[in-house]
């Protein structure tokens, strides 16, 4: 009868201790892991275009947050900046010659490209994370979406325009990469810079900044960038769009009078 009385007082104690250990495992678990984050900023937020422009270097600084330090000397983060144009429709033409004269016989129109695309990245984008991601985000020009637009013919011609493309806007230095561009200036900020051509499309570009770490990827920011000519390219940018029939005649007779005013001038008495 003792031991049955200390049983019961033994468990009356140990109650409120099962109790409260009861209350504690019911409380739902935090993660003390915080998900990196990162910010980006340029060094200027307009680039004007004037008749002596040959092409800039546009400079990125970014910052991570809540890395892991170790996994950060070893290399596993991995950034990519992109600088991407306006997006339009872009068309290529390919040539053959038929009776002695070159004409175009094909051609092929792709859907909402960018004019001009800019890429700078810590290594060779190929070597950051799989080539399913890269084609799924756009990342690289390799990777950059070309769906043909009202395409009528043979399947087996669209890799053949997709390269002429690609070759085309790499040979006008309108596609670039740069796969040593992003250095780490600390272990957390970053720098980037991205060539801008002397042909670089008029309008609203957009700064990208990819972030991965062991081949995953985590996320992005994005900026824009406004690109404008100033002065006499604005005027005649300006007069070609919002007047071109005047445009039009104007250049004609501004032809005209250069050539009679050249053979004038140069005539023999």
């Amino acid at each position: 009868m003792k031991g049955f009385g200390l049983l019961i007082a033994a468990t009356l104690l140990l109650a409120p201790i099962a109790a409260q250990a009861q209350v504690l495992l019911d409380q739902p678990t935090t993660s003390t892991t915080a998900r990196e984050t990162m910010e980006i900023g340029t060094s200027t937020s307009e680039i004007a275009i004037t008749s002596d422009f040959t092409g800039a270097d546009l400079t990125i600084f970014g910052a991570l947050s809540n890395t892991d330090q170790l996994l950060l000397a070893i290399g596993q983060y991995d950034i990519v900046v992109v600088l991407e144009g306006p997006r339009e429709n872009a068309t290529v033409r390919k040539k053959q010659r038929v009776f002695g004269i070159w004409v175009n016989t094909r051609s092929m129109t792709f859907e909402h490209v960018p004019q001009a695309y800019s890429l700078s990245s810590t290594r060779a984008v190929d070597n950051i994370t799989a080539p399913l991601e890269l084609s799924d985000r756009g990342i690289g020009v390799d990777h950059i979406p070309l769906t043909p637009v009202g395409f009528v013919g043979n399947v087996g011609d669209v890799p053949e325009f997709r390269q002429a493309f690609r070759r085309l806007q790499a040979s006008g230095g309108l596609y670039e990469s740069d796969p040593a561009g992003v250095r780490f200036v600390s272990s957390s900020l970053f720098k980037a810079t991205l060539r801008i051509p002397a042909d670089v499309p008029n309008g609203v570009h957009t700064v990208r900044a990819y972030l991965f770490k062991s081949g995953k990827f985590i996320g992005e920011k994005a900026l824009p960038l406004r690109v404008i000519k100033t002065g006499i390219e604005q005027m005649i940018t300006d007069a070609a769009h919002q007047q071109p029939i005047a445009y039009g005649v104007f250049s004609v007779l501004l032809a005209l009078a250069t050539g009679w005013g050249a053979s004038f001038m140069f005539r023999k008495n």
